[in-house]
C-alpha cells in the first residue's frame, strides 16, 4: 500500500458526511459527531504509516494496492466521525488491521478488518462491497456486520442473534473470528471513554465469549490481554489492588528468578542441550482466580514462579525434563505432557512443578519453537508460519471439526438463545481425554458424561446409548468421566433421548442432538399437548376455540409460526407459554371489530379447568422423579423448555420452591378416568433385623398385585432393625394404601411409609 501524504494522516471534517450521502451511525458504542470545531476535533490524526510497514513486508504490490483501495474507501465512509476518546473514527478499523497485520493475514482480511463497520454504522449494502472488493471480502465483512436492522423481543435474544450469525461465519472461514478477536481487542484497549455500565456489560460479553474463543483457537497472547482488560473493568478496585501488590513484589522476587535462571542455563548447557531459558509472569486475572477459586492469600500465589524452556527438537523436551528433575525434585501429581495429548486448541508443552530454591514451587513450560508458535499463535499460525504447514495439520484437523460441530449444532438448534447456550458450554477451557476402544483419543469438556461421549462419536450412537462399559466395567450413561477412561458405548435401536438426558450431558453437540430429537420425533405428541393447553388456558380468558381464520392468520404473523401446529408443538414442549398465548389472541379480538368478544368475567379471569393426564402420554408429559406422583395423589405440571410437561405431586418440596422461582411456568393437573397402566412409587419398611424378614415382605408385596422394580437396606441406627427401600408399581393410591395395609400386618415388621424425595 503506497501511502501517499494525504492518506497517511486524516484530518476530521465534521460536514465531510454531507457529500457522500451516506446516513450517520447510530451506533451509540463508538462513533459520534463533532458538534464544533474545537481545538481537540483539529488536532485528531490517524495515521496508517505504521500499518503500511506491517504490510509491506509480506503483501505482493498487487494485495498491496487492494488493500489501499479498501482503506480509502472506508475513510470515506468514516469521515466526519469520531470515538469516544475525540480519536477520528478511522483510527479504529486502521488498529484492527495493524492487530491481523501482526498475525500476517491475508489481504482478503486486512481489507475486511479496515471494512468491518461499514455495513453496520453506514448502511453500505452487501451487493456494493461485492462489486468494489469481491465476494469473499464482502462475505466477512457481513459476518462481522451486527443484525440491528431487525427487531428482537429482547436485547438478549439480539445479542444472541448477532453471535449465532458471526460463529457460523467463522465456522465457514475462521478470518470471521479472527478480525472480530483483533475489533473487540482495540475496543477494550479504549474502552476506558464509556460509561461504567456500558463498561461493565462488555468487559463481562468479553470474558464469557470472546476470552473462550480466543483460548479455544489457540490465541493465547490475546486470550491473556483481553482476561486481563475485562478484570480491570468488572472489577477496578480490586485490579489496581493486585497490580500495586505485583509491582511491589517484582524486587522481592528479582533475586530467586535470577538464582533460578542462572542454575536452569548452567544444567542444560552441561547437558549439551541449546535452549532458550525465561521468566514469565502470571497475569492479574490469573492471580487473582487462583487466589479466589483455592481461596490462597497473594503472597502464596505469587510463590509459584513461572519459566518457559523453548528447545530444538522434539526429543530434547524430554531430555531437558529429566535434566531439570535431577536438578530440583518434582512435586508428585504436577506434571501433564500435553505433547503426547494436545490440548483442544492444539497446545502442546510439558508442565512440570519443582520444588526450587527456598523451598519454593516453581512451574516449567518445555517446548520447541514450532510448539511455542502455535501455543502463542494457535490457528493464526497458519498465517503467521506458512512454510509450517506440515506441522500443523493436526491443528487445523481439531479446529476444523469444532467449527464442523458448530453448524451441526446450528442445524439442530431451534432458537438463537439457545445456540449460544450449546456454544458456550463447548468453550469452557477445561478438558478431560478419554479413549475409545481402538485407542483414539477423544477431549470431552470437564464433567462430560458417558452420553457426552456417545453423541460425540456420533449422534446415532448418543440416539440408541442404553449403557457403557468404563474401563471394561459396566457403567450408567451419566457416569463421569476422568482422564484416561477408555469407553465402550452399548446401544439398541429401540433405544430413543429420554428429556431426562437433558440434566446430566455436558457437552452442546449432545444438548442440540437431545432436544433436536424430543421436538422433531415427538412432534405429533407435542402437537396434541400444546393444543390441550392452549384450550385450557384459552378456557380462562373467555374464548372459545376454533379460531377464526383470520385471526389464526395474524397469531401466526405475529408469533413468526409458520402453522398453527407449529404454534401448539412450541407450546407443548415449554418453548411458549399456553396462557401468554392466549392473553395475545384475547387482544387481538378485542382489537378487532369483527369479533364478537364476550366481556371477561371478573370470576373467572385467570382460573384454569386443570389438564388431564393419563400417565401414557410418552415424552412430552414424564413423572418428576423427586415425588414419583401416583393416580390420586394431587398433581401439579413444570413447563421445561423442550420437555414437555413434569408433573409433581402438590406437596412435593422441590416443587415448591421452584413454583416460588417461576410461577408462571407451573400448570393445574388433575388425572384422568381409565388409567390402564401402573407408576412406580417408593416405600419404606422398617423392621425387626430377624431370618426371613425381607422374603416374607416381598412376598406379600407381591399377593398384593404389586411389582418390585428395586430393593435396597438401610442400617437403622438400632442395630436391631433394618430399613428396607422399594420401587414398587402400583395402579393408584388405593392400591398402595391396600398394599401398606398388607405389609404392616406382617410380623418383624415395625413401620411403612411412603417415601418421598
Amino acid at each position: 500500500m503506497n501511502v501517499t501524504p494525504a492518506d497517511s494522516a486524516l484530518s476530521v471534517a465534521p460536514d465531510s458526511r454531507a457529500n457522500n450521502g451516506r446516513p450517520a451511525s447510530k451506533n451509540t458504542d463508538s462513533p459520534s459527531r463533532p458538534s464544533d470545531n474545537s481545538a481537540a476535533h483539529n488536532a485528531c490524526v490517524a495515521s496508517v504509516t505504521l500499518l503500511n510497514e506491517k504490510l509491506a513486508a509480506y503483501l505482493t504490490p498487487s494485495e498491496m494496492k487492494k488493500v489501499k483501495e479498501a482503506y480509502r474507501f472506508s475513510d470515506e465512509m468514516h469521515l466526519g466521525q469520531i470515538r469516544k476518546s475525540g480519536e477520528p473514527y478511522i483510527s479504529h478499523p486502521i488498529a484492527v488491521a495493524e492487530i491481523c497485520a501482526d498475525w500476517k493475514l491475508d489481504a482478503q482480511a486486512i481489507m475486511a478488518a479496515l471494512l468491518h463497520d461499514v455495513m453496520e454504522d453506514q448502511d453500505v449494502k452487501k451487493e456494493e462491497l461485492i462489486e468494489r472488493f469481491g465476494a469473499p471480502v464482502a462475505t466477512l465483512v457481513d459476518g462481522l456486520s451486527k443484525l440491528d436492522k431487525i427487531e428482537f423481543q429482547s436485547q438478549i435474544e439480539a445479542q444472541a442473534e448477532n453471535f449465532r450469525k458471526m460463529l457460523l461465519a467463522m465456522a465457514r472461514d475462521v478470518r470471521v473470528i479472527l478480525v472480530k478477536l483483533a475489533d473487540r481487542l482495540h475496543n477494550m484497549r479504549t474502552l476506558g471513554y464509556m460509561s461504567p455500565e456500558k463498561k461493565r456489560r462488555i468487559a463481562r460479553e468479553t470474558m464469557e465469549v470472546y476470552v473462550p474463543i480466543a483460548h479455544r483457537l489457540g490465541l493465547n497472547n490475546i486470550y491473556r490481554e483481553l482476561q486481563d482488560l475485562a478484570f480491570s473493568h468488572l472489577y477496578p478496585l480490586r485490579y489496581r489492588t493486585l497490580a500495586k501488590a505485583v509491582k511491589a513484589a517484582r524486587g522481592n522476587r528479582r533475586e530467586v528468578v535470577s538464582k533460578i535462571l542462572e542454575a536452569v542455563n548452567g544444567t542444560l548447557a552441561g547437558s549439551g542441550i541449546r535452549a532458550e531459558v525465561y521468566g514469565r509472569e502470571k497475569t492479574l486475572f490469573g492471580i487473582y482466580r487462583k487466589m479466589r477459586n483455592k481461596h490462597l492469600s497473594f503472597s502464596q500465589v505469587l510463590d509459584v514462579y513461572g519459566f518457559r524452556i523453548v528447545v530444538d527438537s522434539f526429543a530434547n523436551c524430554y531430555v531437558a525434563l529429566g535434566t531439570l528433575h535431577a536438578l530440583y525434585k518434582p512435586m508428585p501429581g504436577k506434571f501433564k505432557d500435553y505433547i503426547a495429548i494436545p490440548k483442544l486448541n492444539g497446545y502442546q508443552s510439558l508442565h512440570t512443578t519443582l520444588i526450587g530454591p527456598y523451598g519454593t514451587p516453581v512451574e516449567f513450560q518445555i517446548r520447541t519453537q514450532e510448539m511455542h508458535r502455535v501455543a502463542e499463535a494457535g490457528v493464526a499460525a497458519h498465517w503467521l508460519y506458512k512454510n509450517d504447514d506440515a506441522n500443523l495439520t493436526d491443528l487445523q484437523q481439531r479446529t476444523h471439526a469444532w467449527l464442523q460441530s458448530l453448524l451441526d449444532i446450528q442445524q439442530q438448534t431451534g432458537d438463537s438463545a439457545e445456540f449460544l447456550e450449546h456454544v458456550k458450554v463447548d468453550l469452557f477451557p477445561d478438558s478431560v481425554y478419554v479413549f475409545t476402544p481402538k485407542s483414539k483419543i477423544i477431549a470431552l469438556p470437564r464433567g462430560a458424561t458417558v452420553l457426552d461421549f456417545a453423541y460425540t462419536i456420533h449422534t446415532d450412537i448418543g440416539d440408541q446409548a442404553i449403557a457403557a462399559r468404563v474401563n471394561h466395567e459396566h457403567a450408567a450413561l451419566r457416569t463421569e468421566l476422568r482422564n484416561g477412561d477408555i469407553v465402550e458405548i452399548v446401544t439398541a435401536p429401540s433405544s430413543r433421548p429420554s428429556p431426562n438426558w437433558l440434566t446430566f450431558v455436558r457437552t452442546g453437540k449432545a444438548r442440540s442432538a437431545i432436544r433436536h430429537h424430543l421436538r422433531t420425533i415427538n412432534l405429533a405428541e407435542s402437537t396434541e399437548l400444546g393444543k390441550r393447553l392452549l384450550t385450557q388456558a384459552l378456557g380462562a380468558v373467555d374464548v372459545v376455540p376454533p379460531l377464526a381464520e383470520a385471526l389464526a392468520e395474524r397469531l401466526l404473523k405475529e408469533s413468526s409460526a409458520r402453522s398453527m401446529d407449529e404454534l401448539y408443538a412450541d407450546i407443548g414442549v415449554g418453548k411458549r407459554m399456553a396462557t401468554l398465548v392466549a392473553r395475545h389472541i384475547r387482544t387481538l379480538m378485542e382489537n378487532d371489530p369483527a369479533c364478537e368478544l364476550p366481556p371477561l368475567k371478573a370470576e373467572t379471569q385467570g382460573k384454569l379447568d386443570p389438564v388431564l393426564i393419563y400417565g401414557n402420554e410418552g415424552t412430552a408429559v414424564h413423572l418428576a422423579p423427586c415425588c414419583l406422583p401416583i393416580p390420586g395423589d394431587g398433581i401439579i405440571g413444570q413447563l421445561k423448555r423442550d420437555q414437555g410437561i413434569t408433573v409433581h405431586g402438590t406437596d412435593c418440596d422441590l416443587a415448591k420452591r421452584q413454583h416460588a422461582k417461576e410461577p408462571e411456568r407451573w400448570i393445574e393437573l388433575a388425572w384422568g378416568s381409565g388409567l390402564s397402566r401402573r407408576f412406580d412409587c417408593r416405600i419404606k419398611v422398617l423392621v425387626n433385623n430377624e431370618k426371613g424378614v425381607l422374603a416374607r415382605v416381598a412376598a406379600e408385596i407381591g399377593e398384593s398385585d404389586a411389582n418390585i422394580t428395586h430393593v435396597g437396606m438401610d442400617d437403622d441406627r438400632d442395630q436391631q432393625m433394618k430399613q428396607l427401600r422399594f420401587t414398587i408399581q402400583v395402579e393408584d393410591r388405593v392400591h398402595l394404601a391396600r398394599l401398606m395395609r398388607n405389609v404392616r400386618r406382617i410380623p418383624g415388621v415395625a413401620r411403612i411409609l411412603r417415601e418421598r424425595a
